[in-house]
């Protein structure tokens, strides 16, 4: 009987939300942790770099903490119901906020469901050995809390803990037993409304400070007696009040929101505040350092803004921008392999994978983008790439009621700049909105024959190409050189065949195939009824294979030698997209609100790659990155992703792919740990220790010696041991710290007793050291590094008995020659 084929694993890769949970600062500042989908992403604040990612979660990642009693451990709860300290604790339910004490030695607080509310526990970590425990002692500690981490918070010491849900104000102290519970007006009024939305504690004191849906914060004192609690109010948000935080010492109390700016209230005083504006767009979330000198700011656009202890803009590290609505697909940028979407309103971003970060932003619109709902404001719509990133294709427009604003740009990739520059404006290329574009790949061929193809809803297509400017430096610029149409039909989609000869172009239910040199129309192919939503042409041994997707379900394979319908399949195809550098074709449905893939070649009707119920969410895009080397695939099945991965993006703007490896053999890639060794903090040790390392490698380059690394630190039981055992397991360092430094010692090697008895007699000769001695040693010893040597041929060295000899020779006064 054959095993099955385990299916691919789905990730949430880098493009996942920075502000799924509050970031957390490392005990020295240096790092900051932040949930990214399934992992646990550490960035340097120095260097603003991705340097290690953790996992362990089969889902979103909803908290992370640091251990309060082991600073270098880090604590994170998933949405999968597992608590990842060391090993990992099974609670049984979705886990959606996590909260560690040190007031607390052995226990955790999450927030899980119950029913049609939420509840906070605490949940008792115990020390049995193992990878893999179950936390059975769970104890309730308030009901009808709020899911999201911000609604909750622990005051000074953890003597007590404060909950905000809807107009409600909960309060539980631990000590006492005691629940007090209070209450705003529900009633809306003119500025709003006076729900809570988040909650802070003072460090030191016993004061609550409360953020609300009308832009409000009120500060509460006395919460110890139910009927004499005081509170007063701070206003300067305009709308929700989506985050605060106090400061280390608790003199400060920071807030945020929609309006972008960072707000600083000094001594609880509505006169007393300072701003950070324009930080981009709405703060979701405020950490501080435990040692007060840094804060940041996460933000609903995924980006993370690093501030000063005095209100000033430090660091910024951008992930992948959250869009309103993706209009430009996904697209891969050839010379970097970046995904390229919209971004900033008006702005084309270039994100890398690998890294996780946004490696530049192109402005395209070129103007100012007022945040103001109704407007009908210039935006990205369609980008397109030459084969080699020569050229790059953007049309933008603006959504009239009668007469829609259209440009086409085109921009030329400047190598001394290293950015794009733009060319060609040619304005309103159609009378109506351009639905697709491409150009002609022909890598070899792309400066003589490149041409680019539009088509919009007036019913044509257009070929653009390059002229040469009637200008003495010979510029070039674009041109419209044939349009074509097909029954007055609107033109929807279009691509052109692997070797650039074959252009088709989708008008409604008909694909027609047209000469891309002379432009006659070949053959057309209809599959009423339903309109075509996506086309494409085979590759490779499949490149007389054309397939297209319609909106009522079926996909269709073509032949373009009998001009023919091969195949079609009842599917409701949304994503159809080729590989780039094989015969593969991904196919994404959605049936029964949920997507499925399917993986083809157009010669055969049979796929061969079937995941159903891929992810919930609807996939509306993706892509095919070239990988820098092959994968290595366990299965058969999984060979279609051993040149390329696949990309998707859901409609909840989530960047997800395919992964054949396990969890543990994706964390912390060879690639990380470079950056990590680099970003250590620099001690006069370590500049000692890398300048004789320095130094070291000089000298043996220059020698022409082949370096041979020891091995055996890493090969050792000791330090296997170390790594692989569960941190809360493990047991004291006194006890493993010599364990750990034998493994590392290196055994030197035996002499023979001849040498022993030379060396010996030579020590006890030698009186004192002489510089001038010492220098000529030196001059000896660089001067004994001859051609020859560099060659592979071994000058002959001296014995010990002849070295002593030398040294007696060099003793000698010879001055009374220099009479003669």
């Amino acid at each position: 009987m054959v095993a099955p084929v385990a299916a691919l694993r789905v990730v949430r890769c880098g493009g996942s939300s920075l502000h799924g949970a509050r970031a957390v600062f490392s005990a020295d500042s240096k790092y900051l942790l932040c949930a990214s989908g399934d992992f646990v992403k550490m960035y340097s604040v120095a260097t603003e770099e991705t340097l290690r990612v953790m996992g362990g979660h089969a889902d979103l990642v909803t908290g992370i903490q640091l251990n309060p009693r082991n600073h270098m451990q880090v604590w994170g709860g998933g949405a999968a119901g597992c608590l990842a300290v060391g090993g990992t604790f099974t609670v049984g339910s979705k886990l959606l906020a996590l909260y560690a004490l040190a007031s607390f030695e052995d226990s955790v607080f999450v927030v899980i469901p119950k029913s049609d509310t939420f509840q906070l526990v605490s949940v008792k970590l115990t020390k049995a050995a193992g990878q893999d425990l179950e936390a059975k002692e769970l104890s309730v500690v308030l009901d009808d809390v709020d899911a999201s981490p911000k609604c909750i918070a622990f005051g000074r010491e953890g003597e007590y803990v404060a909950s905000v849900k809807e107009v409600n104000l909960q309060v539980y102290f631990f000590k006492q037993k005691q629940l007090n519970r209070f209450s705003v007006s529900a009633a809306k009024t003119k500025s709003g409304n006076n729900q809570f939305s988040c909650v802070a504690c003072h460090p030191t004191e016993d004061c609550i400070a409360t953020g609300h849906a009308d832009g409000k914060i009120r500060l509460w004192r006395n919460f110890c007696h139910k009927k004499e609690y005081t509170f007063s109010t701070l206003h300067w948000h305009h709308d929700t009040v989506m985050d605060l935080a106090f400061s280390v010492e608790g003199t400060c109390l920071l807030s945020g929101g929609v309006e972008s700016v960072l707000v600083l209230w000094r001594n609880e005083s509505d006169c007393q505040k300072d701003f950070l504006p324009r930080l981009g767009s709405a703060i979701e979330y405020i950490s501080m350092a435990s040692d007060g000198a840094l804060c940041c700011t996460l933000h609903s656009d995924n980006r993370i803004t690093i501030i000063n202890s005095n209100l000033r803009f430090a660091k910024s590290i951008q992930g992948l921008i959250k869009s309103a609505n993706v209009k430009t697909g996904l697209v891969v940028d050839p010379r970097t392999k970046a995904l390229v979407l919209n971004g900033e309103p008006g702005h084309l971003q270039f994100y890398c994978l690998q890294s996780d970060q946004q490696l530049f932003s192109l402005d395209i619109v070129q103007r100012q983008y007022i945040h103001q709902a109704g407007l009908n404001q210039a935006d990205l719509v369609k980008v397109a790439f030459s084969a080699q990133g020569k050229w790059l294709a953007t049309v933008e427009e603006r959504e009239e009621v009668t007469d829609p604003e259209l440009q086409l740009k085109l921009w030329f990739y400047d190598e001394e700049t290293q950015s794009f520059k733009l060319n060609t404006r040619i304005n309103m290329p159609h009378e109506d909105h351009i639905t697709d574009m491409c150009f002609r790949d022909m890598d070899e061929l792309e400066d003589d024959s490149l041409i680019l193809v539009t088509t919009g809803r007036d019913c044509v297509f257009k070929v653009w190409v390059m002229v040469e400017d009637t200008d003495p430096e010979g510029n070039v610029s674009w041109s419209c050189d044939f349009v074509g149409s097909y029954h007055n039909y609107q033109a929807t989609n279009c691509c052109f065949s692997e070797d650039g000869s074959l252009l088709a172009v989708s008008f409604e239910e008909t694909v027609t195939v047209w000469d891309s040199v002379t432009w006659d129309l070949k053959c057309t192919f209809c599959h009423p009824p339903g309109k075509i939503r996506n086309i494409c042409f085979g590759r490779l041994t499949c490149s007389k294979y054309l397939i297209g997707a319609t909106d009522y379900g079926f996909l269709c394979c073509w032949n373009l030698l009998s001009c023919a319908l091969e195949w079609s399949a009842h599917l409701n195809v949304l994503v159809l997209q080729p590989d780039p550098l094989s015969e593969h074709i991904a196919a994404v449905s959605w049936l029964s609100k949920e997507s499925s893939l399917f993986v083809f070649k157009p010669n055969e009707p049979r796929p061969i790659y079937i995941q159903r119920n891929l992810c919930r969410e609807k996939i509306q895009l993706a892509a095919f990155v070239p990988r820098d080397e092959p994968e290595t695939v366990g299965s058969e099945k999984h060979l279609w992703l051993r040149r390329s991965q696949l990309f998707f993006l859901t409609d909840t703007q989530e960047l997800m792919t395919l992964s054949t490896k396990s969890l543990q053999e994706r964390l912390t890639p060879s690639s990380k740990q470079l950056a990590v060794e680099e970003s250590l903090p620099v001690t006069p040790f370590s500049l000692l220790l890398g300048k004789h390392r320095r130094q070291q490698s000089q000298e043996d380059i220059g020698l022409g010696k082949i370096i041979v690394r020891n091995k055996r630190e890493q090969d050792s039981p000791a330090v296997k041991e170390l790594l692989h055992t569960p941190a809360h397991v493990l047991p004291s360092a006194s006890f493993l710290c010599p364990v750990f430094i034998d493994s590392l010692l290196i055994s030197k090697e035996k002499k023979s007793a001849e040498e022993v008895a030379d060396e010996v007699e030579m020590e006890s000769e030698k009186t004192e050291d002489d510089s001038d001695e010492e220098r000529d040693i030196t001059e000896m010893e660089q001067e004994d590094t001859s051609p020859v040597e560099l060659l592979g041929e071994m000058t002959c060295k001296l014995s010990k008995s002849q070295e002593k000899e030398l040294r007696k020779i060099r003793k000698m006064d010879y001055s009374w020659i220099s009479a003669f």
